[in-house]
């Protein structure tokens, strides 16, 4: 087996990470040796024109040819193709990987001169928490529900799906959270990330009743300053949640605007709508009246939430909060209504603002699917990556009925008819691929990939056991972009939908947890967090069955070979690699053919032996499974 020619946006083929406009910029391509590869050009599209440059040959090594070209960066975001010629003719290389038909410019790879994100979002491990559920201090128990409220003990269980599900209130708070960060440190997370913890009329808050304070059920706005305080003392970062998209019902501006019709307030949302049936007319998120939807062609509403000095989203990025960024709800929507199209302009003015306010801040845009229209507009620094990793994911591991665990198909938490479909290997990385190969390395990496959320599933549901939950935490801790994990998935927490997944914390129930699935995850994390290249390394992928993915993270500093099966199956072979016989422990030993070979990678997950390197260049990888294996090459 060769492998085919290869290029990402890692530093390893693009040295020069934030390119200015203007600039011409080296990128490399490496083609196996003994490839029908005799001449290489880039293809670029600068001011929409395509132009071609010969690449020159900038290395060999023993296994590859290295080729260099520069490329200027014309416009903000600059794409860029390799053509390869042999004998045969070529073939194009772009983001998608070698084809042999010509191929839409969408699909190039793409330089971004825009400003980057900021630095330390490339190593952050965060860790969601939803505030009603995690932890109670001793100040919650004097706290009155409010009138909207059905009090709940911590052991009541969830009503995941009827009137009570938005109702439940178990009485979480911010000191809670506080209180409880030793966990987190334990587990080895370095960013916490808090659903909403504004005033609202409901457990899960995304239907504010005011921007301006911290919920009072949480500890207003000095638990907020205590939890910043603690959160920072750590060297961690603080992330908050905000809706654009809209306001709850009982909210000061729809309140005005709804009782008077000249009020100032009532051109931030969309009223007189028709529904037929005699009430207020007004736009909401997918029907659901106590979510009115806010009208981003305000230039008054621009000025409230966003551009004023004392805005909602300046002001909780400013001492003594000092939230390091905003998870933006309902994304996708924001500023998309009929002929309205405000979003990417929205997206722009928001990433303006956070930068103004502070300039490490983060802007990251939830979206439940299709995101690639929306990232590389100077807007949301990366997504929630939902439809390239965790459906994925959730398709290749999820349980079936007559697994261990297994049940009936659990919900899409989007409605897809029929539920999450259970997926071969080969159409998980053709999802991944998809969606990845139409958007900038950079949006790729900044994006978060989780296995589950407040909206989902949780992963132990899923997949059915803790074996394949391994699996998915590996794939989460070793693939490009930042890994997030939903508070109570490292215990094995279980939720069948998303209301049905905000489960409490078992603070006071510790036999409960699944310690098994908390080493793991605690493992994981740690590798991540001591490996450079599964931080800031390419992505290579070197084989792919039915059962099993197989991929290389690379970087200057080192390379690290994933190995992922979801069930037991014949041992990989893999011929091609990037590897010599190194120093590791048992270099020089008997391969199973009965050649001379050497440890070629030494085991840093996993518990499988050293990679050994067989006279032929071939490693064979363990046929165990489920299993999940990383070495260091």
């Amino acid at each position: 087996m060769s492998l085919p020619p290869h290029h990402d946006g890692s530093a390893l083929y693009v040295p020069e990470q934030e390119p200015a406009l203007g600039q011409r910029v080296p990128v490399l391509v490496r083609v196996p040796r003994g490839s029908d590869v005799r001449q290489v050009h880039v293809r670029t599209t600068g001011d929409g024109e395509p132009r071609f440059v010969e690449a020159t040959v900038d290395r060999r090594d023993g296994h590859e040819v290295w080729w260099r070209a520069d490329v200027e960066v014309r416009n903000p975001v600059s794409n860029y193709r390799f053509m390869l010629t042999g004998t045969t003719g070529h073939r194009w290389l772009n983001a998608a990987g070698p084809v042999d038909h010509d191929v839409p410019d969408h699909g190039d790879f793409k330089l971004v001169s825009h400003a980057p994100p900021p630095g330390w979002a490339r190593d952050a491990l965060v860790y969601q928490i939803f505030p009603d559920r995690f932890a109670r201090s001793a100040a919650a128990d004097g706290r009155t529900p409010p009138d909207w409220a059905v009090r709940c003990d911590w052991d009541t269980p969830v009503v995941g799906r009827g009137p009570q599900t938005p109702r439940q209130f178990y009485g979480g708070d911010l000191d809670g959270i506080t209180e409880r960060l030793d966990h987190l440190d334990r587990l080895g997370v370095n960013t916490v990330y808090l659903t909403p913890v504004f005033p609202a009329r409901s457990n899960h808050r995304y239907d504010a009743t005011s921007f301006d304070t911290v919920d009072p059920l949480l500890g207003g706005d000095a638990a907020l300053v205590r939890l910043a305080e603690a959160v920072k003392a750590r060297g961690w970062r603080l992330l908050g949640d905000i809706t654009s998209n809209h306001t709850g019902d009982a909210h000061e501006w729809f309140t005005r605007a709804l009782a008077d019709a000249d009020a100032p307030e009532r051109e931030l949302y969309y009223f007189d709508v028709p529904t037929g049936d005699g009430e207020p007319t007004y736009e909401s998120w997918n029907g659901v009246r106590s979510l009115p939807k806010l009208n981003w062609g305000s230039a008054e509403l621009r000025r409230r939430f966003a551009t004023d000095p004392d805005s909602p989203l300046r002001r909780w990025l400013r001492p003594p909060y000092g939230l390091d960024g905003w998870r933006v709800d309902v994304a996708n929507m924001t500023g998309r209504r009929g002929a309205d199209a405000h979003t990417h302009e929205v997206a722009r003015l928001l990433r303006e603002v956070v930068a103004q306010t502070r300039a490490d801040g983060l802007l990251l845009a939830e979206h439940g699917h299709d995101h690639t229209g929306d990232l590389d507009a100077d807007g949301w620094h990366g997504t929630m990556n939902y439809v390239g990793f965790t459906d994925p994911v959730w398709s290749w591991l999820r349980a079936e009925p007559g697994d261990a665990g297994g049940r009936e198909p659990v919900p899409n938490f989007l409605g897809t008819p029929g539920g999450v479909r259970r997926r071969d290997a080969h159409a998980v990385l053709a999802t991944m691929n998809s969606f990845r190969s139409l958007v900038s390395w950079r949006s790729y990496t900044h994006s978060w990939q989780l296995l589950g959320s407040h909206d989902s599933a949780r992963i132990r549901t899923v997949v059915g056991d803790a074996a394949r939950q391994e699996v998915a935490a590996g794939l989460l801790a070793t693939m490009p972009g930042t890994p997030v994990v939903f508070a109570g998935d490292e215990l094995g927490l279980t939720g069948v939908n998303g209301e049905g997944s905000r489960t409490p914390m078992p603070w006071h129930r510790p036999q409960s947890w699944d310690v098994g699935t908390f080493a793991a995850y605690r493992a994981l994390l740690a590798l991540r967090r001591d490996t450079p290249a599964l931080r800031h390394g390419g992505l290579r992928w070197v084989h792919v069955d039915a059962d099993t993915l197989v991929f290389l993270r690379e970087a200057t500093t080192g390379t690290a070979l994933v190995l992922a099966r979801r069930a037991a199956g014949a041992p990989a072979r893999l011929t091609g690699l990037p590897l010599e016989v190194g120093a590791a422990s048992g270099a020089g030993a008997a391969s199973t053919a009965g050649v001379a070979s050497g440890a070629a990678g030494e085991n840093a997950y996993g518990g499988a032996p050293p990679l050994r390197l067989a006279a032929d260049g071939a490693v064979t990888l363990p046929g165990d499974g489920p299993t999940f294996q990383v070495w260091h090459l």
